[in-house]
């Protein structure tokens, strides 16, 4: 297998791509807040506004998590509010190549390709998630089946990238006969399961590990209490208990990584930076 080289960032155009970030989420928080919707900061942003008060100093990624019907309601106000000049909403809807079940904020004017996707034909760009929550059964033979499923459609949805990505011929193979099953009908099981919407105790990323294969799920309770915290000099919601779930999802939280894994999320082959970045 062929190993592309990986783009790295100096510090001043991590800096400045951290900015395009940043740019993204202000436009995310005036969407919502425009439209009455409710989202809190997610993984490593959680945590670099817990102990950094901004981005995690080598990080290249942000992310936001809403509830399942508030990500319904932020998909639709997208299409009116949404700057379109800067951004562009990407799932499967508005991009029939995109894969995965979650959304993203692109910006536009930027390239950003990840690491063994360079095959693969979406829409590219620098990027922010935004993950939906959905129920996880109570019932616990249910909720074992449930993440089962999660799992198959999981890998069915990643095959068009592990085909070329995977470091064996085995697992290059393996992902290359799941490929066969189309990603529209996988979208579809994941959008019917997205549809249960029973309150249950614990919510999840359907297409997306639990956190670190330990349980089934978050406490709905997290999502359901916010407040603001810093970011970046802004204030943005939050899960309130933050320290309960950072704690849940990385342990000590507050211990820095030692310096070899203090790496960047997203190993890329191309970025571009918009025209109008200071990298100087």
């Amino acid at each position: 297998m062929k190993i592309n080289k990986v783009h790295i960032l100096s510090d001043k155009e991590l800096r400045s791509f951290q900015m395009v970030l940043l740019e993204m989420l202000l436009e995310i928080e005036r969407v919502c807040k425009k439209n009455g919707i409710s989202y809190s900061l997610f993984f490593g942003t959680m945590l670099g506004a817990a102990r950094h008060g901004g981005f995690i100093p080598w990080d290249d990624d942000l992310d936001v998590a809403m509830m399942r019907p508030e990500y319904e309601k932020f998909k639709e106000a997208c299409k009116k509010d949404l700057d379109q000049s800067r951004f562009f909403y990407q799932d499967h809807t508005t991009d029939p190549h995109y894969r995965w079940g979650y959304a993203r904020i692109r910006r536009k004017d930027t390239e950003f390709v990840r690491l063994g996707q360079e095959h693969m034909k979406m829409r590219t760009g620098i990027f922010l998630d935004i993950w939906p929550m959905d129920s996880t059964p109570d019932i616990a033979p249910l909720r074992a089946l449930h993440c089962f499923t999660c799992f198959v459609l999981r890998k069915l949805l990643y095959a068009e990238a592990g085909r070329k990505s995977s470091r064996t011929t085995a697992l290059r193979a393996w992902y290359a006969f799941l490929n066969i099953v189309p990603h529209t009908w996988v979208l579809r099981r994941i959008e019917k399961l997205s549809m249960k919407r029973k309150e249950t105790k614990l919510v999840r990323i359907l297409t997306f590990p639990t956190p670190k294969g330990r349980t089934f799920g978050y406490s709905r309770k997290l999502f359901e209490n916010l407040e603001d915290i810093e970011f970046e000099g802004y204030l943005f919601p939050a899960i309130k208990d933050y320290d309960s779930y950072l704690k849940f999802n990385y342990g000590d939280y507050m211990q820095l990584p030692p310096p070899e894994k203090r790496t960047a999320c997203h190993p890329a082959a191309k970025i571009q930076l918009p025209p109008d970045a200071n990298t100087e």
